[in-house]
């Protein structure tokens, strides 16, 4: 029960240190402005260093919350407890001009042990969705008799966040199964400001808004058969389950008068919301516990997926704010990724870390009017290094370095590049080990 109770307490802190620090997303990105803004990979420190690579991956001593199946191998006698942060650079170029933003954000926070002989457990909370923009333009709207500027600022803040339990369990020798569960919930608000040079012209406002809360389900299959003596394969399938949400969207089109006075008008999109079905596969080769090589492909069906449309407005003036698909696309990730270590049993600290490589492309779900929005393209490196004393050597502070490239289909819009440091700690405790004394 201490355990439990040790538990509860380290996740209620974590949950208040992400909390804390949810306005801080991550995101400085004008395409967070379409969809539910950008989305996380949802890996550990382990899986950023390799590309994003996951369901083929299973090991005793980490944690792989991408496949719930992975669970059934933890360790018997550990504790596992995983805590990730980032921090970025990004670079955004258009039309000759350069921007840098710089932002920390926290990536993810999990923690796993078995409960019983191929039965693991593991709950956490991980961020979603991320949105955080703000850019301005300014243009002319009248020439004579007096010259009069309008400017348009957009902005956006918000995401969704996911708190999760799951479990996994090996009913055979070598297949395991696996489920995560999770509360999705979160605040989505843009807003589009004119403002103008003549006070005799009333500045507008639009925002859109939305308070999500809603169900996450993700499933998981894991099958481990030996090639060789050294050579062991794993395959992994995941899906994810796609469903209404049945929230709203507003939409507050307001009318700002010089002397303050503000009209508003309210329009509401019912169930205006869905997550979409989700299908992954992979394999991982090992080579004598000293190599893990992984590729991945996930379907994220986004294109049947419900999202508030555009405001209409009939003959008779009457507005209407309606949802509906059409505005997502689906979207398309395969991931590489690979780990080398010499010696994971060694005594000589130095061959004990583990040197990982990856890579990951990506289609856009977004569309930005009739056209999709940029495709990703990343690149990693990275290891973990053991953190060795008198009563611990199986903890790893992982590093890892990412770049990615945001790549528009067309000239004039918006490319961005990031540069990341990623750090993790794992941390891998003996907690139900039994001492004897003698």
């Amino acid at each position: 029960m201490k355990y439990i109770l040790q538990l509860a307490t380290l996740l209620s802190l974590s949950f208040a240190t992400l909390t804390a620090t949810a306005q801080n997303n991550g995101s400085n990105s004008p395409y967070s402005r379409y969809g539910y803004g950008l989305l996380n990979d949802g890996g550990n420190a382990f899986n950023k260093a390799m590309g994003g690579t996951a369901y083929g991956f299973r090991k005793g001593n980490e944690l792989n919350q991408k496949n719930p199946a992975s669970y059934s191998a933890i360790d018997s006698l550990s504790f596992l407890f995983d805590f990730g942060l980032t921090m970025q650079n990004g670079v955004f170029k258009a039309n000759g001009r350069k921007i840098h933003a710089q932002n920390t954000s926290i990536d993810y926070i999990s923690a796993g042990f078995r409960l019983a002989p191929r039965l693991g457990m593991s709950l956490g909370l991980m961020p979603y969705t991320s949105i955080g923009y703000n850019i301005s333009q300014e243009k002319p709207i009248q020439t004579v008799p007096t010259e009069i500027n309008q400017t348009t600022t957009f902005s956006g803040e918000g995401g969704l966040h996911i708190v999760y339990l799951g479990f996994g369990w090996e009913p055979i020798r070598n297949f395991s199964i696996g489920f995560n569960a999770g509360y999705l919930w979160g605040d989505l608000s843009h807003t589009v400001y004119n403002d103008f040079d003549d006070n005799n012209i009333n500045t507008t406002q639009q925002l859109y808004r939305t308070d999500l809360r809603s169900y996450k389900i993700d499933f998981g299959a894991q099958y481990s058969f030996l090639l060789s003596k050294k050579n062991k394969l794993t395959l992994g399938l995941t899906y994810g389950l796609g469903h209404d949400i049945d929230r709203d969207a507003v939409f507050y089109d307001q009318n700002i008068a010089s002397t303050g006075d503000i009209h508003t008008d309210t329009l509401t999109a019912r169930n205006a919301y869905a997550l979409p079905h989700t299908f992954g596969a992979g394999v991982t080769w090992e080579w004598n516990k000293k190599l893990r090589i992984g590729v991945d492909y996930t379907a994220e069906l986004w294109s049947k997926a419900k999202m508030p449309g555009e405001i209409t407005e009939e003959t008779n003036g009457d507005r209407h704010y309606t949802c509906g698909t059409g505005s997502l696309t689906n979207r398309h990730k395969v991931n590489f990724g690979l780990e080398y270590v010499p010696n994971e049993d060694a005594l000589k600290w130095h061959r004990r870390i583990r040197y990982r490589a990856g890579f990951s492309y990506a289609t856009p779900y977004t569309k930005i009017g009739e056209q999709d929005g940029p495709r990703s393209y990343q690149a990693s490196l990275g290891c973990a290094l053991p953190i060795s004393n008198a009563y611990n050597n199986r903890s790893l502070i992982n590093i890892s370095f990412q770049y990615e490239r945001m790549q528009p289909k067309f000239k004039g819009m918006v490319s961005e590049e990031y540069f990341r440091i990623c750090l993790g700690l794992s941390f891998n405790e003996r907690w139900f080990m039994k001492w004897k004394a003698e």
